[in-house]
């Protein structure tokens, strides 16, 4: 494993456990790409590449050599304009204006470790000895532009990491247009496109299409990564699925507008191209400058899309999250946002808090509607200071109310937000994004704070960090609640202000970095009206996400089995909610909510004063159920078994590593007349082993467990769910 310069052949292999990726250099310098895939052990000497003669317009950049085309050959970081044709992975506009430049590696360094991106949330290794880096270096003479294209590969992950670098060492002022940051091509286009699509409240649907010639593509213009588009795609073998197939898997580490493509070409072959959105971007690169782009996490697997999953799962929850509460289990919670709203006071929350504590909740969280005169979404985000209205004792008393439980105490933010009624909005109405002259557009009655300032991060920092000092708060949910408009700073130049989206995002991962390092005892969790912002990056700081804002059990079959395409269950928050469902008024058991949020770092959302006693029984069990089996849920391998895209019912299972005990829920949605009987095979046991069945005490072989399963049980009604817990026999 590990990266191998071959210099007779000027070929560059990268290995994983299981996977090779190779890059070769032409005698012109240009790096191409080779091969990505299964694992083979030694580099071949020829076989890779097949350089033939095309048609003319096709053209050849070098008369001496028309076997050679940049049209046609698989390229490692294109450019356009020296005869490719297909999209760019960059495009930078010189003094004169023109568009072109030619990049050809100049230097090459293979370093152990993995080196850090400035500014930027990325992958990491704790060991120098857990991954090697390839540091490309490209140039084009006639601008100074240089490229420092960077792979990293790591030894126990089947992944391979991506990012580039624009630096001007030319002696004026580079526009960059576009900076992916990656291309990948491929020689053919026998693929589905996968992608996870949807909208508030009903986020990351599996869509699988296959590709056609031309564009496909998802994208969010956003300024967030976005409900409606996750910045991940993946390319599969027609015939892949859970379990076998080939799929290649791509996840952008960015939490702002993105654009990921697929291109089919002229002769069936097939670029992708990802990272930040050239729509509406430009980026001014004086001299000396330089522009990092966002990381990429590049997975293939073998063995479909289960296996491509459990690597992005092992990869993000091991080596992405970070701080103390990564390899922690996370703590049950109540949060009170669906019980109350904006209408509580301090008795109330000590009321739902007590009742909580009786059933065995660890955690109270107080949600929206403590600051300023937040009697409803019109008012007062930005004025982060304690409504002595509701809280007279201020977070201090109420937390020590919370704390006399033995409960600890959590608080909700939206810090990047300003309402127009609001004290800090009257002080700097400058703050926020906005262009002059032009309306300012209002969502959810509120704008957005001009991250891309450093005294509006500085503020920010300083305003929730004060707040975080008033009380013993250990958990913060980091809310915002609307996308961008009217893009523009009231610092920035005329000729800068299509930086202004990039900019934000950077100041808000500053912004991040600075508070979460100053607390690290408080668990983070992000959120953006549910999983508007579900993505990489803000994993990076925040270790859980509020997966949707949509609560009810049977949606949220579909939500989170969706987001485990890319991201580990240990990253999805979960809660029972009250029926009717707030967001679709189902009315479904109080079971199965508990079953459906179980996968995932478990909570409620309801009052719980409201509950009677045999409801209250059953969440003191649901409670205690989820405290034995939290560590497989949050830490174990996960495997989805039944699909709620493809029938009527869901499955999946979360098993130890070492394959010790594992726990399986499995969901039917409508009840079927006179249904046929009904097996669920699992997945991930040893077939050598024993397991018992806790509900029952049967002993199985895992062998039966896997190849025939065991019968589902009888269900009555709609919206049902059962589930399995199984421990290994020793001996």
């Amino acid at each position: 494993m590990g990266i191998t310069y071959h210099s007779e052949q000027g070929l560059f292999h990268l290995q994983t456990p299981n996977t090779s990726y190779m890059i070769q250099l032409l005698p012109s310098g240009v790096p191409v790409h080779a091969f990505w895939g299964r694992k083979i052990a030694e580099a071949p000497q020829k076989g890779l590449l097949d350089f033939q003669e095309r048609a003319s317009f096709s053209p050849n950049p070098y008369p001496e050599d028309r076997s050679i085309s940049f049209d046609t050959l698989p390229q490692e970081f294109p450019a356009y304009g020296t005869s490719d044709f297909r999209h760019p992975a960059y495009q930078v506009q010189l003094e004169d204006g023109s568009t072109i430049t030619e990049l050809v590696c100049v230097d090459h360094k293979i370093v152990q470790g993995k080196p850090k991106l400035d500014g930027m949330p990325s992958t990491y290794v704790e060991n120098v000895k857990e991954a090697h880096t390839l540091v490309l270096e490209l140039k084009d003479e006639k601008s100074g532009l240089r490229v420092v294209l960077s792979y990293t590969v790591f030894s126990e992950h089947d992944a391979i990491v991506r990012s580039a670098k624009l630096v001007n060492t030319g002696g004026s002022t580079l526009k960059l247009l576009r900076a992916l940051s990656a291309s990948v091509d491929f020689k053919h286009d026998r693929f589905h496109f996968l992608q996870l699509s949807g909208a508030w409240a009903r986020e990351r649907d599996l869509v699988r299409r296959p590709l056609v010639p031309g564009m496909q593509s998802i994208e969010s213009r956003r300024g967030s990564s976005s409900h409606q588009q996750n910045p991940f795609i993946a390319l599969a073998a027609p015939n892949a699925d859970e379990d076998q197939g080939e799929v290649y898997g791509f996840s952008l580490v960015y939490s702002g507008s993105f654009i990921a493509q697929a291109e089919v070409d002229q002769f069936r072959t097939t670029r992708v191209s990802i990272g930040i959105n050239p729509f509406d971007f430009q980026w001014n690169l004086e001299e000396g400058e330089s522009f990092q782009t966002p990381e990429l996490v590049m997975v293939f697997s073998s063995a479909g899309l289960g296996e491509m999953s459990r690597t992005y799962h092992r990869l993000y929850r091991t080596r992405l999250c970070r701080g103390v509460h990564r390899d922690q289990t996370r703590p049950v919670l109540v949060n009170n946002w669906e019980a109350t709203y904006f209408d509580f006071n301090a008795e109330k929350i000590e009321s739902i808090a007590k009742v909580g504590k009786e059933l065995g909740i660890e955690l109270f969280v107080l949600d929206d509607g403590w600051f300023g005169y937040r009697d409803s979404d019109n008012s007062s985000l930005g004025d982060w200071k304690v409504d002595k209205r509701k809280l007279p004792g201020g977070l201090a008393d109420l937390a020590m109310r919370v704390n006399s439980l033995n409960m600890e105490f959590g608080l909700w933010f939206e810090p990047e937000m300003v309402s127009p009624d609001s004290d800090l909005y009257r002080a700097h109405p400058d703050w926020c994004l906005h262009v002059p002259g032009q309306r300012r557009t209002e969502a959810r009655q509120q704008l957005i704070l001009d991250l891309s300032r450093e005294d509006v991060c500085d503020y920010l920092i300083e305003s929730v960090s004060a707040v975080l000092r008033t009380a013993p708060i250990t958990y913060v949910k980091w809310d915002m609640n609307r996308n961008m408009t009217e893009i523009g700073s009231a610092l920035l130049p005329p000729e800068r202000q299509r930086e202004t989206a990039h900019r934000y995002i950077l100041g808000l991962y500053r912004v991040l970095e600075e508070i979460t390092s100053a607390f690290p005892h408080i668990l983070f969790e992000s959120c953006s009206g549910g999983g508007g912002r579900f993505d990489p990056g803000m994993l990076h700081y925040m270790p859980q996400t509020w997966t949707s804002d949509n609560t009810d059990a049977v949606s949220r079959l579909r939500i989170q089995y969706g987001t485990s395409m890319v991201y580990p269950v240990s990253t999805m928050g979960a809660h029972v909610s009250a029926i009717p469902n707030h967001q679709v008024h189902r009315m479904t058991s109080l079971q199965t909510r508990g079953d459906v949020a179980m996968s995932g770092n478990f909570g409620y959302e309801l009052d719980l004063t409201q509950m009677t006693d045999e409801e209250k029984t059953e969440v003191k069990r649901q409670v205690q159920q989820y405290k034995d089996i939290r560590h497989l849920v949050q830490f174990g391998d996960f495997y989805r078994l039944r699909s709620p895209f493809e029938g009527n019912d869901t499955a999946w299972m979360m098993i130890a590593e070492d394959r010790s005990e594992a726990f399986a829920a499995y969901f039917r949605v409508l009840a079927e007349p006179n249904a046929p009987l009904d097996w669920l095979r699992f997945k991930g046991l040893d077939p050598t082993a024993k397991y018992c069945l806790a509900e029952t005490g049967s002993i199985y072989g895992g062998d039966q467990l896997m190849y025939a399963g065991l019968p589902i049980p009888r269900l009555n009604g709609d919206y049902q769910s059962c589930v399995w817990r199984f421990t290994r026999m020793i001996g």
